[in-house]
């Protein structure tokens, strides 16, 4: 066998492959205004772009496909700052693991319909920062956005709602991150988000924090009351309990694991 049919078979036969033959099940799961084939289409390119992620999901099928599985029933994207899939061992062994990232808890924060504009921003050593909680409605940040801002130093979350009032204000510090990332599973991992993008973390555990507190929603708002019956009320914000989110960590975001054993996969 050539290298190019031997190269072709083993894309056949890859994780790629399994993910399209898995497309079905994937699809069953997915809010309504995800389309099937662009998620299948995005989460193999991000296989074919990263060796190591590619070579986890070989070494371990069904960690990719419970990452994947997560990923499509919360309505995000896999392998972007929505949804990480990030390579990883446990003891020794390559595998895949799904972690929710900020831009994905701010998607599912509009989807729900209660905000009107959600702001997660990170705070630097030289920026003008004031929190009074109780005397200000909002923090006061200002900041020298083309010039040396210095180390982070905190970070902060909050919701515009419908009515014009704000969310409760999430406000972190150096430590608060800290601990979030002592929690994080796979934080040893070169591939983690918290090596990778250190920011984005920070952004992701203010945003998380905020995600306790204002409604989030896998299914666009438009699509809920479409479905809904003439004249019924559509609570903002609130999932069918028929159909419940898959276990997420609260404070670091990453995927619990999950159940999805492929054929032929080791159990």
């Amino acid at each position: 066998m050539s290298q190019i049919s031997t190269a072709v078979a083993k894309r056949d036969s890859g994780p790629s492959a399994m993910v399209q033959q898995y497309k079905g099940d994937l699809a069953q799961v997915m809010p309504q205004h995800v389309r099937p084939d662009v998620f299948v289409r995005v989460a193999i390119g991000a296989l074919r772009r990263d060796k190591d992620l590619a070579e986890a999901a070989t070494a371990s099928p069904a960690t990719l496909m419970s990452a994947l599985m997560t990923a499509a029933r919360l309505g995000l994207e896999p392998g972007s700052e929505q949804f990480y899939l990030v390579p990883r061992k446990r003891k020794g062994v390559p595998e895949v693991q799904g972690i929710v990232g900020y831009q994905g808890i701010v998607e599912m924060i509009y989807n729900a319909g209660a905000a009107q504009s959600v702001v997660v921003e990170v705070v630097r050593a030289a920026d003008h920062f004031v929190w009074r909680p109780g005397a200000m409605e909002r923090p006061e940040h200002t900041a020298d956005w083309f010039g040396d801002r210095g180390d982070l130093v905190g970070v902060y979350a909050y919701a515009v709602m419908q009515g014009g009032a704000t969310s409760k204000v999430v406000v972190l510090n150096r430590q608060h991150i800290a601990a979030a990332k002592a929690k994080s599973d796979g934080v040893r991992s070169p591939y983690s988000p918290w090596n990778t993008n250190e920011e984005a973390m920070w952004l992701k555990t203010a945003a998380r924090r905020l995600g306790k507190w204002v409604p989030t929603s896998a299914e666009k708002y438009s699509v809920t009351i479409e479905r809904a019956e003439p004249g019924a009320s559509v609570p903002v914000g609130v999932l069918d309990e028929a159909d419940p989110l898959p276990p997420v960590d609260e404070d670091t975001g990453e995927v619990i694991e999950g159940e999805i054993v492929p054929d032929g996969a080791d159990r």
